[in-house]
């Protein structure tokens, strides 16, 4: 019984670069016919990957292990960690991994690899003896090599290529392959041959899925389709060999810094359990839309934390804001982004978002409810209010700034607006992702699809890999720019088939179901974010009597310029290397905002030293007045 492996692969909590930061992905199922495909301006790059035949089966599995997981294991997974300390935990693991040496060493053995299972022998041994029958990893200490091997494995050695993504009761996903290789391990496995050992390892697995069940929640909820994370994640992380590690051409340190954002982690991995999730009915939909935050025990601001583009309250990069916030004083309330089908769905008024006007009224309505449901909760307990905004989130922040003096009364008021890496122009700002999307058009037409699924390759295994394997992401320009478009345009996909199954604007061919999606998704990837606007945003909002014109003035923070100017409770956080920041833009904001207001550091690229020492003290700085 290998929980451990739901929903996710065993490495997810290990993710790096966008992989990890994103994990979602499309499947290489055959697209709908040509007829029924929309004409786009952007050619479709994507990785390949495992078929999905099955999906509607694959998805309702999921749907079943995800209230496995949320329902049953992660409640219990709380308990059990409350009761046996970490140090406890651990031990048992290392005993796990140690007792199950025999499966292993079969398995290098069948495929030939004798150097590993020289070292795994090796290992064993170290800690049969003096790891006190494998509950201290020794050899861990001592450096000595961590072989990997299982029937899956070696089934692929001897040349069986998985095919077909599947998703498994309670074991979660898989393929062909592997299923079959999971069989075998079960059988290869010493303890299951003893009544009494097999009871054991019932609680051996159990304790080793209580160290991930709560990422994987944290996952599950956060991504718009989960169960896509979920295949993207196994097909290039449980892919068979290594990646060509190579550099093939020059590096572009902007992007290789931002891709750094995956790699943030939070100080203290039980934060997010730490919070509440409540939440409020919008007026303007009648639905309820949840948020999470952290209150102090004493009176202090109450910050309200707007993540980036397409990113959810409980991502990784919004939560690591947030407990550095609560750390520092600060009562926390994390939201969804509006370009997030979570907010789409429940609180935005129109069918698409991309409007700022529109979308900065529907976040501070929401915003509004949330603080008026935490003040009932806990009223006295707030001083001040601030808003906090990463990216995108930034440039709302910065837009309600600019406009505050015309809110309508009873909506919140905040004392200070920060936004970090905040696009200026957001007509640039999209036409650098599709840009950057479209990079592996420079290489030969011949060598693109292979030099593309290499460099997703090269993401899962560096999961695999220790931090210190390489000096540098091994990546080039080219690489580095097309993973953060493909991680962008995973994000504009969520947001069509989000507002297309609910208002449709009938642009696409494909059929819309939330059971079979793959060619909905193969069409909608075609969409660059230049064809959403022209496609999609501008027939939507035109019929409600806005016009190109209004985008083009609201796109664009310079419209806002003299009022931001003299707005002392406006603050900026940037990077000069920013990819979405063009030079005359940064001159802007040092016109706009001044020493007093504008904190820009040399690099970082985009959001890359967010978890940065410097950043963060910036961040306090800007707001400690409040406190």
């Amino acid at each position: 019984m290998r929980l451990s492996r739901f929903p996710s692969t065993r490495h997810a909590g290990r993710g790096s670069a966008v992989l990890a930061a994103v994990l979602l992905g499309s499947c290489a199922a055959p697209p709908p016919p040509a007829a029924t495909r929309a004409a786009t301006s952007s050619p479709a790059i994507e990785p390949e990957f495992l078929k999905d035949p099955a999906e509607p089966l694959n998805r309702g599995i999921f749907a079943f292990n995800r209230g496995v997981l949320e329902g049953v294991v992660d409640p219990a997974a709380q308990i059990y960690q409350m009761i046996v300390p970490k140090p406890v935990r651990t031990s048992i693991n290392h005993f796990t991994h140690n007792v199950m040496f025999p499966g292993r060493l079969v398995n290098e053995a069948l495929q030939g690899r004798w150097q590993d299972a020289g070292d795994d022998s090796l290992r064993f041994l170290t800690n049969t003896t003096v790891g006190v029958a494998g509950l201290f990893d020794v050899a861990g200490r001592w450096d000595m090599p961590r072989p990997r091997a299982d029937f899956g494995q070696t089934f692929q050695t001897w040349g069986w290529k998985p095919r077909n993504y599947v998703m498994l009761p309670v074991l979660g996903p898989s393929d062909e392959t592997n299923a079959v290789g999971t069989a075998f391990d079960e059988v290869a496995e010493v303890w299951n041959y003893d009544a009494l050992a097999r009871r054991i390892s019932y609680g051996t697995t159990f304790n080793r899925i209580t160290e991930s069940s709560g990422d994987l929640v944290r996952m599950i909820r956060s991504e718009a389709d989960p169960y896509s994370v979920s295949k993207l994640a196994w097909t290039y992380m449980s892919k068979h060999g290594q990646p060509d590690w190579s550099v093939h051409g020059p590096r572009d340190l902007s992007t290789l810094q931002t891709l750094a954002v995956a790699t943030i982690r939070l100080d203290d991995p039980e934060f997010p359990r730490k919070g509440r999730s409540y939440g409020v009915r919008i007026p303007s939909t009648g639905r309820t839309l949840p948020f999470n935050c952290w209150i102090q025990k004493k009176p202090a601001p109450l910050v309200f934390v707007n993540p980036g583009l397409g990113s959810h309250r409980l991502s990784m990069t919004t939560l690591s804001v947030a407990e550095y916030l609560y750390r520092n004083g600060f009562s926390v309330v994390t939201t969804t982004s509006v370009f997030h089908p979570e907010f789409m769905e429940r609180a935005s008024t129109a069918a698409l978002p991309a409007h700022p006007p529109t979308d900065g009224a529907d976040l501070l309505v929401a915003l509004t409810e949330i603080d008026r449901s935490l003040e009932k909760r806990h009223p006295g307990r707030f001083t001040k209010r601030a808003m906090v905004g990463l990216s995108m989130g930034g440039f709302q922040a910065l837009f309600l700034a600019a406009n505050q003096s015309k809110l309508p009364p009873g909506l919140i008021r905040f004392d200070r607006h920060v936004a970090i890496n905040s696009p200026v122009d957001l007509h640039h700002g999209i036409s650098r992702i599709d840009e950057f999307h479209d990079a592996p058009l420079a290489w030969p037409a011949a060598e693109r699809q292979n030099r593309v699924n290499n460099a997703v390759h090269k993401v899962g295994g560096l999961t695999a890999l220790p931090s210190a394997k390489f000096d540098a992401p091994p990546f080039d320009a080219v690489e580095s720019r097309y993973l953060i478009g493909l991680t962008f345009r995973y994000t504009l996909r969520d947001v069509i088939f989000s507002s297309q199954s609910r208002h449709s604007l009938g642009v696409l061919g494909s059929p819309l179901s939330s059971w079979q999606r793959e060619h909905a998704y193969e069409e909608i990837m075609d969409f660059s974010y230049r064809d959403y606007v022209t496609r999609f945003v501008f027939p939507h909002f035109k019929a409600r009597g806005v016009s190109q014109a209004d985008f083009k003035r609201f796109g664009t923070l310079r419209t806002s310029g003299s009022t931001l100017r003299t707005s002392r409770d406006a603050m900026v956080i940037t990077n000069r290397n920013d990819f979405l920041l063009p030079p005359g833009d940064l001159a802007w904001l040092q016109r706009t905002f001044g020493p007093s207001r504008l904190r820009v550091f040399p690099d970082g690229g985009h959001l890359g030293n967010l978890a940065s020492p410097q950043v963060r003290e910036a961040l306090v700085g800007f707001l400690a007045d409040l406190r």
